[in-house]
């Protein structure tokens, strides 16, 4: 089929690169020719592992260009994907529709036959009756049926999710669409990786109901490893019992700093609006957002505490800084609140991400930027463990000490066995284990 991506972020790039492995011909859009440029000279303008090989294979194949036209390939389109960002509006915490409606009002200006407009950006139930009447008002001829065909990847894991989900959720108000996005999908084992058909307010509203319900499970186990901490209990052991449990599941289950990324923040800040909108208030994700938020400053406040309770002029060793490993992306990174709340306290920082930094510059000038741990760790009075890099599960504690005016190690992932650093002479503190 033929298939026109328009925009190149996250969604948009990874989506379109996969849909050209299916064996679609593929044509992604963005007007950002600096993006378009790099991607025609094999660059890729974000970290995602394998999607660099991904795009050579399909581009030498003749499957996957890129361009910075959008009426050619929309009006040669079969179906045409809209994965333009939605941010949280700083007015109001609703998603910000400003460009899914502009891409609508162009493509209903380059549309011709008839074709199916998917929205695969994250959109407020009731976002596809929008997108009708804007092309509709744009282009009365235009024949387009809208559907919304929601993401569920996961940075650093995005092709596996994507050439192996646990399901593809496609919601429409017009069966003309059915046979098309099932043809888009029919490279897909169904029974290993089932389509869900639905109606198209469904799925809008399933991609929110799911990552907030994830979001709420991060947020319950981090209470959970709080109590933990206060009655001498050890979270990853409650994690595991709970998780064993078929009904609950062992994913997303693993205390830590907080969420962040570029989902969950906006999805259940979007969800919450939502819901007061239609006067149907959903009490446990507006509590979810609160804890969230409060939790990254108790980070701050647990660094503090291990350090005696006086940071100012303490140079403390950042390791990590992006929201998760094997992305680049820093977005609502809880490392951001973290290293504010140090920073209003007088703490020096210097930290250390292997792919997060050229980012976080733009973001946290105050920091000290180094090139590896060793450079982190010299003259530090401790050292954060806020992402769980694999860079960071094999540190040669020895070593770190000789370079550290302190040996304390904080590690708010629980990446370390406890009788790992302490065997070495570190003071060690982590996530709801209080039983060492």
């Amino acid at each position: 089929m033929r298939i026109a991506i328009i925009g190149t972020g996250y969604v948009g790039l990874v989506s379109g690169v996969c849909l050209s492995d299916f064996g679609h011909d593929v044509v992604c859009i963005d007007k950002v020719e600096e993006k378009i440029s790099m991607l025609n000279s094999g660059k890729v303008p974000i970290f995602e592992p394998g999607l660099e090989e991904l795009i050579q294979k399909n581009v030498a194949a003749g499957r996957l260009s890129f361009t910075t036209d959008l009426a050619g390939p929309v009006g040669d389109a079969d179906v045409v994907f809209l994965a333009v960002g939605t941010p949280s509006r700083k007015s109001d915490g609703h998603a910000d529709l400003a460009y899914v409606f502009a891409a609508a009002r162009e493509i209903a200006r380059s549309v011709k036959d008839f074709t199916v407009v998917v929205t695969k950006s994250t959109v407020p139930v009731g976002t596809g009756d929008q997108l009708e009447r804007i092309i509709a008002e744009e282009n009365p001829d235009a024949d387009v049926a809208v559907v919304s065909n929601p993401e569920f990847l996961r940075e650093g894991a995005a092709i596996e999710d994507f050439m192996a989900p646990d399901r593809v959720v496609v919601g429409m108000n017009d069966d003309r669409a059915r046979d098309i996005m099932a043809k888009v999908y029919a490279a897909l084992d169904p029974q290993k990786h089932p389509v869900l058909f639905t109606s198209r307010r469904t799925a809008e509203l399933t991609k929110y109901a799911a990552n907030a319900f994830l979001a709420l499970k991060l947020a319950y186990i981090n209470e959970i490893a709080d109590l933990c901490e206060q009655v001498g209990a050890n979270v990853q052991d409650v994690s595991k019992g709970m998780g064993l449990d078929s009904r609950i599941g062992q994913k997303f289950l693993n205390a830590g700093p907080g969420y962040g990324g570029s989902c969950f923040p906006k999805d259940t800040l979007a969800l919450v609006k939502t819901a007061q909108d239609h006067n149907s208030p959903i009490r446990l994700i507006e509590t979810i957002v609160g804890i969230n938020e409060t939790r990254k400053r108790a980070m701050a406040r647990k660094i503090e505490r291990a350090l005696e309770g006086d940071i100012r002029g303490k140079t403390i060793g950042i390791l990590g800084l992006t929201f998760k490993p094997d992305t680049d992306d820093i977005r609502e990174s809880p490392a951001l609140a973290i290293v504010q709340a140090l920073l209003d306290k007088g703490a020096v920082l210097q930290a250390y991400d292997p792919e997060g930094m050229p980012a976080a510059r733009g973001m946290m000038p105050e920091i000290s930027y180094r090139d590896g741990v060793d450079e982190v760790a010299k003259d530090a009075d401790a050292l954060v463990i806020i992402t769980e890099w694999k860079h960071f599960r094999a540190l040669d504690f020895d070593k770190l000490k000789s370079l550290m005016k302190q040996p304390v190690l904080i590690d708010l992932r629980n990446v370390y066995v406890p009788s790992q650093p302490l065997s070495h002479g570190f003071v060690y503190d982590s996530v709801g284990r209080a039983d060492y």
